[in-house]
């Protein structure tokens, strides 16, 4: 009831509101209160008096790109045929124009990196929110002058694996460095960075989310993947997974479950390198297993 009163009343002198077009002003002291109107209606408009074929009003906004995708273009329609003459003075606006849009060595750097993370993305087949996030990362980065001295498609594969540790995505290292333009160490040096400046909240990865796609990669049937699962839980119930890597530790309970399996041949080298580790230290995590049974 106190809420509803206070939207009623003035808030400079108590006295009754009134709705004039789309102001909400005091009868009393003439303050506006509210000057903004909610246009309920829908985000697209029609042309010649067609309701069926609506068109967008434009593309929504992004943390993708430098400038949240707010800015125009002048295309290369070949609708409107042009003479030599306006076909010159269209590609020197377009090129005028571009350089308008990209007037900074940070905005180049942006869209660099940006660029990057959109490729990488699409081709880890990631979602769309961890292209947003990991672009946000990279622009607070960029505005914490972290990118002086490193390299930008570093920070960009950085980024991706950062987001994907905070989303508890599995994704690995090498996973990521296999399709980006940027070796291990760059990553590597950026995500400490990361993490030392900005405080990525990353947590370890569970090792069954790398599961399916291990044991699509290696064949296996889907008795062994929960066969798997089950031995991933009994070492977290014994508390034997602290300190190590959750991809080798996916690797091992899926060798052990091809292990029992008759007519399943799986190698310790074939595990360890789906998963990017050694043998050693897929036999490590083995070792504990045949402990616990």
């Amino acid at each position: 009831m106190a809420g509803s009163e206070s939207e009623s009343t003035c808030p400079e002198c108590g006295s009754r509101l009134r709705k004039i077009g789309i102001e909400t002003v005091c009868e009393e002291c003439g303050f506006v209160v509210s000057e903004h109107a909610i246009d309920h209606g829908p985000e697209w408009r029609s042309f010649e008096d067609d309701d069926v074929d609506g068109k967008r009003t434009g593309a929504p906004l992004t943390r993708s790109r430098h400038d949240r995708g707010l800015s125009t273009e002048i295309g290369y329609g070949t609708d409107v045929r042009t003479t030599g003459r306006k076909r010159r003075r269209l590609a020197r606006m377009r090129r005028e124009h571009n350089r308008a849009r990209i007037s900074t060595k940070t905005d180049r750097n942006k869209i660099t990196g940006f660029t990057e993370i959109r490729r990488v993305v699409s081709q880890l087949s990631l979602p769309l929110d961890v292209r947003e996030q990991a672009c946000a990362m990279f622009e607070s980065a960029q505005s914490e002058d972290l990118l002086r001295g490193r390299s930008i498609e570093g920070f960009a594969a950085a980024t991706i694996y950062a987001t994907c540790r905070t989303h508890s995505i599995a994704r690995t290292i090498e996973e990521i460095v296999d399709v980006a333009f940027a070796d291990e160490n760059e990553l590597k040096a950026a995500y400490d960075a990361l993490n030392r400046e900005l405080g990525v909240p990353t947590g370890p990865i569970d090792p069954s989310e790398y599961l399916a796609r291990y044991a699509s990669k290696l064949d296996l049937d889907t008795v062994v993947e929960n066969r798997a699962r089950e031995h991933v839980s009994a070492l977290q119930e014994a508390g034997l997974i602290g300190g190590k890597n959750p991809s080798g530790v996916a690797a091992a309970c899926l060798y052990a479950a091809a292990s029992d399996q008759e007519g399943c041949e799986l190698t310790q080298t074939d595990a360890a390198e789906v998963a990017g580790v050694s043998p050693v230290t897929v036999r490590s995590t083995v070792v504990d297993l045949r402990d616990l049974h």
